[in-house]
């Protein structure tokens, strides 16, 4: 026994709710057989509950969400980045010093034939200056 059935309350509401269960049992078919069409009529005519709604909007938010990231995917490239083929003559330049060999699909297949000359001259290669 919890701490709630010793209220002084309790016997009260126990003989209430005895005489309650005995009234129900008590009354006559007339009367249960209106009270079921009042509850039926209360019923249908009750509002639509808030579930309804809310089928719609689960999916209509998925469908906002796929929408969203599929324009975050595949966005338009943005025209005030130069294209990629567009190289000035500088770029061009730079290009050309850089340290690392150039690709073999981009370059004459006739340079590689000469490797140790192209060794031999990186090797010796000295400024103009630097013999004087």
């Amino acid at each position: 026994m919890n701490s709630s059935d010793n209220r002084p309350g309790k016997p009260v509401e126990q003989r209430a709710r005895e005489l309650w269960h005995e009234a129900a049992q008590r009354i006559d078919p007339a009367t249960v057989e209106r009270l079921r069409a009042a509850r039926r009529q209360a019923l249908h005519s009750a509002p639509a509950p808030a579930h309804r709604t809310a089928r719609w909007l689960i999916p209509a938010g998925a469908f906002a969400v796929i929408a969203l990231a599929t324009l975050m995917v595949w966005q338009p490239p943005h025209p005030s980045a130069p294209p990629p083929h567009a190289n000035s003559s500088a770029d061009a330049g730079a290009e050309l010093d850089n340290d690392l060999p150039p690709d073999a699909d981009q370059t004459d297949p006739n340079l590689y034939q000469n490797l140790d000359f192209y060794g031999w001259l990186a090797a010796n290669n000295r400024s103009p200056g630097a013999s004087r």
